[in-house]
Order: structure tokens, then C-alpha cells, then sequence
């Protein structure tokens, strides 16, 4: 299994403030052989197309709150684009990015709303 942040940029204008939109992120678990590959191959920046199923997971905090995440269960995973970072192999939870609109900012798990 390999488990990746997917970064995608929608390049939508806030219409309140007039800025341009950040990146939002999913995050996307790749299994079997496929999952293999995406964990020797992917590097942050390495545009990849995704097709898959939304998985949604509700859960409660130690404190008693309430959370819930949707998350992807990729089918299948295409990479395009150059191959640049490939000679770096990825560890699983790394952060990766999508296309066609690619954001290459860095993100962190406190920019993640759950």
C-alpha cells in the first residue's frame, strides 16, 4: 500500500478577498502492485492522473469530538509528465502532486482542515 497527499489547484479567484485560491489536498491509498510502483516512482512535484473511489471515515477524538475525512481509493494511477525526481524513491504518506493544474507549494499536515 501506498499512501499520498495529491495536490490540486483549481486556479478558482475568491470572490470576497480577489485572491487566487490555494491548492487542496486529498489524500489517496494505492494498494496491491500498483501501490508499489507509485511508492518507488512518485516524488513530490511528479504530475500523476488518478482515477478512483471516494472513501468517507468518521471517527471520535480522545477528547470526544467528532471528525470525518473523505478520502480516495485509487483504481488506477497514470504517471505523466516528466520523469524528473523519479531517481528518488518516495516513502509512503509523501506528499505528491496531480494534474492537469499542478500546485508545487509545500504543505504541511496543519494546512489540512481534519
Amino acid at each position: 500500500m501506498c499512501s499520498l497527499r495529491l495536490a490540486v489547484n483549481d486556479r478558482v479567484k475568491d470572490p470576497s478577498s480577489g485572491e487566487w485560491r490555494t491548492a487542496q489536498l486529498f489524500d489517496v491509498d494505492v494498494f496491491g502492485a500498483q501501490g508499489e510502483r507509485c511508492g518507488q516512482w512518485l516524488a513530490k512535484g511528479r504530475q500523476v492522473a488518478i482515477e478512483g473511489k471516494l472513501r468517507w471515515r468518521e471517527w471520535e477524538t480522545q477528547d470526544g469530538q467528532k471528525r470525518s475525512a473523505v478520502s480516495v481509493v485509487a483504481d488506477n494511477v497514470q504517471f505523466i509528465g516528466p520523469r524528473e525526481g523519479a531517481a528518488h524513491h518516495a516513502a509512503a504518506g509523501a506528499e505528491f502532486s496531480a494534474a492537469p493544474n499542478v500546485a508545487e507549494t509545500d504543505f504541511g499536515d496543519d494546512d489540512i482542515p481534519f
